[in-house]
């Protein structure tokens, strides 16, 4: 097993993660997970531990989905729209095992990553299990994605470059709403792009092995997340719950794959990738060195610069199969030298 070595900085990241996803499923119940969820997040964390930007603003919204509503938040920079015109959108479906999801703290993180990606980002606020079973959070967040396709003209964006995203259990929801999507001649979307993404919810993967004791993530902690998303045992065989599994992973948009090294999950987005090439689906998995699930919100995080760095180039423009897993600052050296 490896020998996790954390520095001070880490050891801040894994604290501050730990209050918001809980690591032992043994002390948690419905009014624990709660709280988290509602828990605010001092400033002082906002500023020393998390991505931060004071540019981008917020709106919130009422979105209709079947069966209810869900609120969805909106983050961009009006003086971005106002000097290039029309900019491209990324509904962004949250992680936290489809347990938790505190808006708080995401709001932070996708501020600052609006602001990097210079694009408008509607964050899901999608019904959470164990209250709301699969598959109530993808239909969710399909029903927010014809919402917001629909919604695309009076915002200033592109109706022509609309990604779908998510982190972890999100980046499940990306993935899926992507062949909802397909299958049901929904929008066109410009891409995916997944950041560590759980695939495959049998848990039998390798690294899920190797590093299921990782301080970000455990194997615990994901039996416990799959069990309270799934109905019954045989919901994980669907490809709603397992994308994996899917039988067809052709005419999907190109995914751009962000997996973490020292990750239970790092497998599932590699062989995610694997699969949607090999089906004739654009995709390209990167690995960050170093990194932990979950590092993108965190400032002192191993891989967050490049992470941030690979998602910009592709929402820019760039070919995924061309999009590298370099800092901006090693970007535009490379651009200087031709």
């Amino acid at each position: 097993m490896p020998e996790y070595k954390l520095t001070g900085r880490m050891r801040r990241v894994v604290n501050l993660s730990s209050r918001f996803q809980a690591r032992d499923p043994d002390s948690l119940s419905d009014d624990l997970i709660n709280n988290i969820n509602k828990m605010n997040i001092s400033r002082r964390d906002a500023r020393r531990v998390l991505c931060h930007s004071d540019k981008t603003t917020v709106s919130t919204f009422v979105i209709p989905i079947t069966g209810g509503a869900v609120t969805g938040y909106y983050f961009s920079d009006p003086r971005l729209s106002a000097l290039t015109g029309l900019i491209p959108l990324t509904i962004f479906c949250h992680g936290g095992g489809w347990v938790f999801g505190n808006m708080e703290f995401y709001t932070i993180f996708l501020k600052h990553l609006s602001e990097v990606t210079e694009s408008a980002i509607l964050l899901i606020d999608y019904r959470l299990a164990p209250q709301a079973k699969f598959p109530t959070a993808v239909e969710d967040c399909y029903d927010a994605l014809l919402w917001a396709a629909e919604g695309a003209k009076y915002w200033k964006v592109d109706p022509d470059r609309i990604f779908i995203a998510g982190d972890s259990a999100g980046g499940n929801l990306a993935a899926v709403t992507a062949m909802l999507a397909r299958d049901r001649k929904g929008p066109q979307l410009a891409g995916q792009i997944l950041f560590y993404p759980i695939t495959d919810c049998r848990l039998r993967t390798q690294s899920m092995i190797e590093y299921k004791d990782s301080p970000m993530l455990n194997e615990k902690m994901l039996s416990f997340y799959v069990k309270n998303y799934a109905r019954e045992p045989k919901d994980i065989l669907s490809p709603m719950f397992s994308p994996l599994l899917a039988t067809d992973l052709s005419r999907l948009p190109p995914a751009l794959i962000i997996t973490s090294e020292l990750d239970p999950l790092a497998d599932d987005g590699k062989l995610y990738a694997d699969a949607l090439n090999e089906a004739g689906t654009k995709a390209n998995a990167l690995m960050a060195k170093g990194a932990y699930h979950g590092f993108m919100p965190y400032k002192d995080a191993p891989g967050r610069l490049q992470g941030e760095c690979a998602a910009r180039q592709f929402i820019a423009g760039r070919p995924v199969e061309n999009v590298q897993l370099i800092t901006e600052r090693e970007l535009k050296r490379q651009k200087q030298k031709f």
